[in-house]
């Protein structure tokens, strides 16, 4: 286990450098003259960035003192979004390049045919000048214009500057925007969800969903009370969060997490644990939301007053011998009451059919997040964002409300959803 291990970091370690060493080829190399201050300072950056962003990474895992990890976090993980977004700017430039280029030698070309020359005339057959013929001169190039005959090399740089620079704005832009988007909190997303068995006394039952939030290094109390005031505006019958809440200890976090004792709603505010948690110390953080209000459901269920409403701890906790029970959380149940089960992951769905749930609610994915990133959480959940049938059990799957590493999204906008239950029966 050791050996794979170590395998798996020595190839992220050669990804890293690799893709770090072709980004700067493109982006500095190739688009500078030679040694000189505009090299080294874009050599500096492409340093100075992967080791901020692996240093934010380590102080973040080790439990490195909070004031590092909060100095290290706003330009590691910022560098990391901008890295992935560089990357692909450069690599799209890949088609541009010989496009451009072709394009400038021929222009080239042309400029350097000769005119077709006029026929001469026998200088016996000229006619006698009037006055004495003036001197010429060679006339100068129209302003604004290349010198005729623009060397290969010339057209080189001028082709990875133009790239390289529309690279550079687009990856600034898009992470610019994307970072907005997050530290303007969440957006209000609404569902209806039909269930079968939901008596019509809960029909718009409302169910507010908040996953991810992820206070840590970069999102803290500011954005917990963003979140609130945006969940409270929605007047909800009950609050569900469904893990990921911290990224972080108490110690370090809970003037972060003080906000939540002021969510609100008729039927109180449920907490299930997300895997961040068993990185940030799962048990004391259960204990501290019970503090500020919440219920955390520990493979529990409680019995409201139409249907049950079900937690079950996330899959990490398997690695503290705390994982999820759905037999413990679901086993003794009265099969005729509609259940709502809060699972921090998708693939959890499995289970949660074969023990007839309706409906569960999960976050986990962030809806990729940055995209392409929703291929790859694709490939790892049954259902990245929204709501998806199983068998008769409804999986919906919110983006979350914060961000993990970069505090940006981009083509995964986070959202707070409101579920509002609609009863099917006559």
């Amino acid at each position: 286990m050791v050996i794979v291990l170590v395998l798996l970091a020595a190839a992220v370690l050669a990804v890293l450098v690799l893709g770090h060493w072709y980004v700067w080829r493109r982006l500095v190399r190739d688009t500078t003259r030679g040694p000189g201050p505009a090299r080294r300072a874009g050599t500096a950056v492409f340093v100075a960035g992967p080791l901020l962003m692996v240093g934010a990474l380590v102080a973040e895992r080790s439990g490195a003192p909070f004031w590092l990890q909060r100095t290290l976090a706003w330009p590691g993980y910022l560098w990391m979004a901008l890295a992935l977004y560089l990357l692909l700017g450069v690599v799209a430039g890949e088609v541009v390049r010989p496009l451009l280029g072709r394009l400038l030698a021929r222009r080239a070309r042309t400029a350097e045919t000769p005119a077709r020359e006029p026929e001469t005339v026998p200088a016996a057959a000229r006619p006698a000048p009037d006055g004495p013929e003036p001197a010429r001169r060679d006339e100068p190039e129209p302003a604004g214009q290349a010198p005729r005959g623009t060397s290969a090399p010339s057209r080189r740089l001028f082709v990875s500057r133009v790239v390289g620079g529309a690279a550079v704005a687009a990856a600034v832009g898009t992470v610019g925007h994307g970072t907005h988007g997050v530290l303007r909190g969440p957006r209000v997303k609404r569902v209806t969800v039909p269930l079968a068995r939901l008596p019509r006394a809960a029909h718009g039952f409302r169910i507010a969903v908040v996953s991810d939030i992820h206070l840590g290094p970069v999102l803290g109390r500011g954005f917990a009370q963003r979140v609130v005031d945006t969940v409270n505006a929605t007047r909800p019958d009950l609050i569900a969060v469904v893990g990921d809440l911290v990224d972080g200890s108490v110690k370090d976090l809970g003037p972060a997490a003080a906000p939540l004792a002021r969510l609100s709603a008729r039927h109180g505010a449920y907490f299930v644990t997300g895997n961040h948690e068993y990185f940030s110390g799962a048990e004391q953080w259960v204990a501290e939301v019970r503090t500020l209000g919440l219920h955390p459901l520990e493979n529990a269920r409680t019995e409201l007053p139409y249907f049950d409403l079900a937690g079950v701890n996330d899959l990490q906790g398997e690695s503290e011998g705390r994982g999820p029970d759905f037999e413990k959380a679901l086993g003794d149940r009265d099969p005729a009451r509609a259940c709502v089960l809060l699972a921090h992951q998708p693939v959890q769905i499995h289970e949660a059919v074969r023990h007839g749930v309706d409906l569960q609610l999960s976050g986990h994915t962030h809806g990729g997040q940055l995209w392409p990133g929703n291929l790859i959480a694709a490939a790892a959940n049954p259902t990245v964002a929204g709501l998806e049938r199983y068998g008769d059990t409804q999986l919906y799957v919110s983006r979350g409300a914060g961000a993990w590493g970069p505090p940006t999204r981009v083509d995964a906008p986070s959202d707070v959803t409101v579920i509002e239950l609609a009863a099917t029966r006559a």
